[in-house]
């Protein structure tokens, strides 16, 4: 049961080679306030954190997220207890929105990002940079989903666009609404792989999970006519099965994504402008109107967009303003404990390697 939802040699190697939390291993498939749902070898159940765990997420703001492994605690049959979150392989976060400096997970352990834009009013580039960054920076394969291509009479155009700007990312043009180009789509989903749906409110989300799960599981609504704008028909985040084998975590959508320190994601994004910058006069150039820029040589001979290197340096003004922001010693922390969670599982496999040639 555990190995369907993902449960593979990493999280073994790191349940048994750190300070082993007591219970047994779940994963969390639903999030409310103050309440998950989480999964076991023997079945579902309701979980709330222990107080201990509690203090410690209130101070650290590291709640347990859907995707999350759980060490768990009690009787199945009623309300079960969360002792410990397992360090994450990966995790899709984000800047909380408003002033708060604080970041916010929007799912864990997964493998694959589907980035959902709407092929009508919501189609924007610029935003889906920012969608691209944050997940190559957190080590998950991108995929744009564009969405709507029913709505859309210019649709090979709007692919092409979107190639130019996702680097290697696949691109799908599908309809959620009719079911076109959505058998290309599930060919790629593979048993034991975890996915989560990310975009703006009114993309599509709710609508692609019922195709994918075959039955009318989210409720759907109707987007404004004036903007495309949607209402958030998705609440809260949710961790589905699909038939395939492969999981799927929706998400509500998001108004805004602010990136939370995504340096090497925009490096991976910007690969254009990284490239074209190495042929700048001068190492520390700003592509601001500094002399023999190549970066704006480029804009200049129509090598590159305006508009994406201006997006470029927004990205880095905001990237800039959280390094001032970010708490150094937290990060150094953070980094030190996945160095040493991967250190160890490094070690396992290599006394497994031995013992199994001995």
């Amino acid at each position: 049961m555990l190995e369907e939802l993902g449960w593979n040699s990493y999280f073994e190697a790191v349940w048994h080679e750190l300070e082993q939390p007591s219970g047994e291993p779940g994963r969390v498939i639903e999030q409310h306030r103050g309440l998950w749902r989480v999964v076991l070898e023997c079945g579902e159940a309701d979980a709330e954190m222990s107080g201990k765990m509690r203090f410690a997420a209130e101070e650290s703001g590291m709640w347990p997220t859907v995707g999350d492994w759980v060490a768990i605690e009690g009787n199945p049959q009623g309300r079960v207890r969360i002792n410990a979150t397992l360090p994450r392989r990966t995790a899709i976060v984000r800047k909380t929105a408003g002033r708060k400096v604080e970041q916010q997970v929007l799912a864990a352990n997964v493998d694959v990002a589907w980035l959902v834009m709407g092929l009508d009013g919501d189609y924007n580039p610029r935003r889906l940079e920012r969608y691209l960054a944050q997940a190559w920076d957190a080590g998950v394969r991108p995929m744009v989903i564009l969405n709507k291509r029913d709505l859309c009479s210019e649709v090979d155009l709007r692919i092409a666009e979107v190639e130019q700007l996702a680097f290697g990312a696949p691109v799908f043009a599908v309809s959620a609404a009719t079911g076109e180009g959505m058998g290309a789509l599930a060919r790629t989903l593979r048993a034991g792989t975890s996915l989560v749906l990310l975009g703006s409110s009114g993309t599509g989300k709710s609508t692609l999970t019922n195709q994918l799960m075959h039955m009318d599981l989210q409720a759907t609504q109707a987007v404004r006519t004036g903007d495309s704008r949607g209402r958030h028909t998705t609440t809260s985040r949710q961790l589905f099965m699909l038939p395939t084998g492969a999981m799927l975590i929706d998400t509500p959508g998001l108004r805004e994504l602010q990136l939370w320190d995504a340096s090497d994601g925009l490096v991976r994004t910007f690969a254009d402008v990284q490239e074209f910058a190495t042929h700048c006069r001068f190492d520390d150039c700003l592509h601001q109107g500094e002399p023999d820029c190549a970066v704006q040589a480029a804009v200049e001979q129509g090598d590159l967009p305006l508009g994406r290197l201006e997006n470029y340096r927004k990205l880095k003004r905001e990237q800039e303003f959280l390094r001032r922001k970010i708490d150094p010693e937290a990060r150094a922390r953070e980094k030190k404990t996945l160095k040493s969670v991967g250190r160890a599982v490094r070690q396992l496999y290599q006394r497994r390697e031995k013992e199994g040639r001995m």
